[in-house]
């Protein structure tokens, strides 16, 4: 899930190697904390929270692939 996340969000923003994703997991949940610059946060979230919303989407259905439920939260 995490190689996941990191490709379709790094295809997304400007700055690449500012972005710092961490991984904690909790039980059956796996909580992703994503820090991105200011100006990536904008293209993350996406015009009224489609892309984070389509992105949330693709994290919990391949979670529930493998059991789990996952969660993800940007941290500016």
């Amino acid at each position: 899930m995490r190689e996941f996340l990191e490709f379709v969000i790094r295809e997304l923003i400007e700055f690449p190697d500012d972005m710092v994703l961490t991984e904690i997991p909790n039980g059956r949940t796996v909580i992703f904390k994503l820090q991105l610059r200011r100006g990536d946060v904008g293209r993350v979230i996406g015009r009224s929270g489609q892309t984070i919303h389509a992105i949330r989407a693709l994290l919990a259905s391949s979670a529930a692939r493998h059991g789990q439920r996952a969660l993800l939260e940007i941290i500016e």
